[in-house]
């Protein structure tokens, strides 16, 4: 000890509590310069367009604070309906894809058939082709079966995901064969071991890749700008362009209409974080 003291050097402990102490306070400032847009967004939300537009900025004025530029945006311009939209469209496509990519995963990971390598290389290609690329394309094809301007021609396309089935793949990898192999012999039938032994061990990825399919989904924008035509059938999205285009000065009911897709994802996120942290873990740590 004597050493150690005569030598000058702080000992190891300190050191690793001053290090997560400085790691603490620039995470901390991180986070804080990161939601000053997000708080005023809410604050200016609630606010008349006067309040929203003084130089310097009004950031808390509970005295002036309202949901009158919510009941606005949400029944006299339309959002209540946009909404509702998005929020069909990002649920069914959540739960087909997770339906149709855990399938595909549990064959690729525990069947054994002729190309089944080639097969995925094939769904894994697909990723690296843009979007941009088989636009056109589909949306010909969803004119060709009469789906365009049509909840089927904005579901459709997306029930099918390559990086959902390739993550589902990687996790489900690490189920033991003989716990399936067990199950079989029992007399259980494929559907009975894939729905109640296989999901439910692979309910921790399945709800961060349901996180990740949603906010995609929500935050879809040019799909559903191209295939709908019917004011009716916007997202909120589309929603959101066009009021910036129509109320460019309208600063409040712009903070209003963000600030209405911005908290259903922030909702969705906060009772599900756990599961997203623990599912991209596991997701990469097995293989």
């Amino acid at each position: 000890m004597a050493t150690a003291s005569m030598s000058g050097r702080p000992p190891a402990r300190a050191t690793s509590l001053l290090g997560r102490a400085l790691s603490l306070l620039v995470l901390t400032l991180g986070g804080v310069f990161m939601m000053i847009p997000l708080v005023w967004m809410i604050s200016a939300s609630m606010m008349p367009l006067s309040e929203v537009i003084k130089v310097p900025p009004v950031w808390f004025d509970i005295s002036k604070w309202s949901l009158d530029n919510y009941f606005e945006t949400l029944v006299n311009l339309g959002f209540g309906r946009y909404f509702l939209n998005s929020l069909l469209v990002a649920v069914v496509i959540t739960f087909a894809q997770l339906f149709t990519s855990s399938m595909a995963g549990y064959a690729f990971a525990k069947f054994r058939f002729p190309g089944r390598n080639v097969l995925f290389l094939v769904v894994l290609s697909t990723m690296m082709i843009p979007f941009q690329v088989i636009m056109i394309p589909l949306f010909l094809m969803m004119i060709g079966l009469n789906l365009d301007n049509t909840f089927g021609g904005l579901i459709l396309p997306a029930i099918v995901s390559p990086f959902c089935i390739f993550m589902l793949r990687q996790s489900m990898m690490a189920i033991p064969n003989a716990l399936l192999e067990a199950a079989r012999i029992d007399g259980a039938s494929e559907f009975y071991i894939f729905f109640r032994i296989v999901l439910p061990l692979c309910r921790t990825p399945l709800a961060a890749l349901g996180i990740l399919i949603f906010l995609a989904s929500w935050d879809d924008y040019i799909w559903p700008l191209i295939i709908t035509n019917s004011e009716t059938l916007w997202t909120l999205p589309v929603g959101i362009s066009r009021l910036t285009q129509q109320y460019l000065s309208q600063t409040h009911l712009q903070m209003a209409g963000a600030s209405i897709m911005f908290i259903p994802i922030l909702i969705v996120f906060l009772l599900l974080q756990r599961h997203f942290i623990e599912g991209i873990a596991l997701s990469g740590l097995k293989g």
